[in-house]
């Protein structure tokens, strides 16, 4: 590891928590900046000010964006987020690029213009840097929203000495959504024809503003060692696979962490009774809590629970093909959830049609979620794919044992307790097969009932766990010195 100095870094997300969220990817955006803050680097955050961004924040500059042949107004904006870790304390400001034609909306995405928004977006943030006097070494580009970032920095700012030497990291948080768009997305960024070509942007007649970020990038990486070797395969690959084969040299997989603060049973106060390693047994109390809160039976049974966004991705379809069995146990299920329309109306269904065994709330409540995974015995993933997966960290953070499918961060995260008793931290299963899943389910419920000192061993096992982001925001530094590097 080499010694940190302090690097400038230009974190660019498109969403960042707590000031815009819909998924995980605000998360990492929320979390990550602000370990490498404490170890020392002098790092910004730059995101879209969406309308439901109420924060505090003051005027910095304006200045024009060029948009295809015209001009909008970009007005950037500051707020300052503080951080307290133990002795260890940092500040770092978080740029907002507001827009009343662009972003003055509900929601963040599925607007009809969205290439045009997020496109402005990519050169906005370029634009705003000498504005704000601040050159970074590195900037951290963000999924899909940003990748044209990359693409205009080496094709259009890159004679300019201001940025000469600034070098980017493009990471996949999720290679299913790619910002693929009408070749008259192109035009917005007023680049030579020869940049879109099959190369470079051109994807299967799309300009793509993923593979603007794969291909214009210095170096590449996703949020789990499994997921990075995944999508390099036809199978994982989104029809990208080729791309991240010939880029192979420059892909990375770093497991993401999860808030340390946030994510904390003795001190969060949105779930029902505090608990830690060494008053563990506190945990149950939530589990009472939590069956009537969602109106279930008072019983000491296992709660198996599902937190998630209700897509075919996240292996929903063979949960419902063996709910039936599933729920033929002496078990109860609690669901929190929105998502597909299908999926919503079958659990719904399930709800009915067992009242003592199945809760399900369908929508988006984040201090039920954590009563969720306070209360909880289980924790069921069986995805499809899945990059990295934060809950079946979080659930570890709670006690929570994982019920996860070997795939991407979940297979990085979750060790088979069947296999390896010493190190084991939840139960595991490889094939995508409803079968697989309801075996390894039964094989959790069978150490439950039969061996409760062993499960409470576990238990503490995964209270005792640390996915905190010390360890992968020293894997991201030595990313950056090395896309530096390669720079330079």
């Amino acid at each position: 590891m080499k010694e940190n100095n302090g690097l400038k870094i230009l974190f660019v997300s498109a969403e960042v928590s707590p000031f815009a969220k819909t998924g995980g990817l605000a998360d990492v955006a929320g979390s990550l900046p602000g370990t490498l803050a404490l170890m020392g680097n002098d790092i910004r955050v730059v995101m879209p000010r969406y309308k439901t961004i109420k924060s505090d924040m003051m005027y910095l500059t304006d200045f024009a964006v060029l948009i295809g042949n015209r001009k909008e107004t970009c007005i950037v904006k500051e707020t300052e987020v503080c951080l307290k870790t133990g002795v260890k304390y940092a500040r770092f400001p978080v740029y907002f690029i507001d827009n009343y034609n662009y972003f003055d909306r509900e929601g963040i995405y599925c607007y009809s213009d969205d290439a045009e928004r997020f496109g402005f977006f990519c050169s906005a943030v370029l634009d705003m840097l000498p504005a704000v006097n601040f050159q970074p070494d590195i900037i951290h580009c963000n999924d899909w929203h940003t990748g044209p970032i990359c693409m205009l920095l080496c094709e259009r700012y890159r004679e300019q000495p201001f940025y000469k030497n600034i070098a980017t990291v493009f990471t996949i948080h999720n290679l299913e959504y790619q910002g693929n768009f009408p070749r008259s997305t192109f035009d917005l960024f007023n680049l030579g024809e020869d940049i879109f070509t099959p190369e470079k942007v051109e994807f299967y007649g799309m300009f793509s503003f993923m593979k603007a970020g794969l291909v214009y990038s210095d170096i590449i990486n996703t949020v789990s060692k499994r997921y990075a070797k995944e999508i390099q395969t036809v199978q994982y690959g989104e029809k990208l696979d080729g791309l991240l084969r010939k880029r192979s040299a420059d892909l990375f997989g770093i497991v993401n962490g999860i808030s340390y603060e946030e994510f904390n049973p003795s001190t969060d106060r949105r779930i029902y009774k505090n608990y830690s390693l060494e008053t563990y047994w506190d945990k149950k109390g939530n589990k009472t809590c939590l069956q009537k809160e969602m109106n279930l039976p008072v019983r000491d049974v296992p709660i198996i629970s599902l937190i998630s966004r209700l897509t075919g991705q996240k292996g929903l379809d063979i949960i419902l093909d063996k709910m039936d069995a599933l729920l033929a146990h002496d078990v109860q299920f609690v669901l929190l959830g929105t998502g597909d329309e299908y999926f919503e109306n079958a659990f719904k269904n399930l709800r009915i049609k067992y009242p003592d065994k199945f809760s399900a709330y369908i929508g988006f409540n984040t201090t039920l979620a954590q009563r969720i995974y306070a209360g909880s015995d289980m924790f069921l993933m069986p995805s499809r794919f899945e990059p990295c997966g934060l809950g079946q960290i979080i659930s570890l953070r709670y006690g929570t044992i994982p019920i996860v499918r070997a795939t991407g961060g979940l297979a990085d995260t979750i060790i088979d307790y069947d296999e390896d008793n010493e190190k084991g931290n939840g139960f595991v299963f490889d094939e995508y097969s409803s079968i697989e899943m309801l075996q390894a389910v039964e094989r959790a419920i069978k150490l439950y009932n039969e061996k409760p000192e062993v499960w409470q061993q576990l238990v503490k096992r995964a209270l005792s766990l640390d996915f905190s982001w010390d360890k992968p925001a020293k894997e991201y530094t030595e990313l950056y010195y090395l896309a530096i590097e390669k720079r330079r």
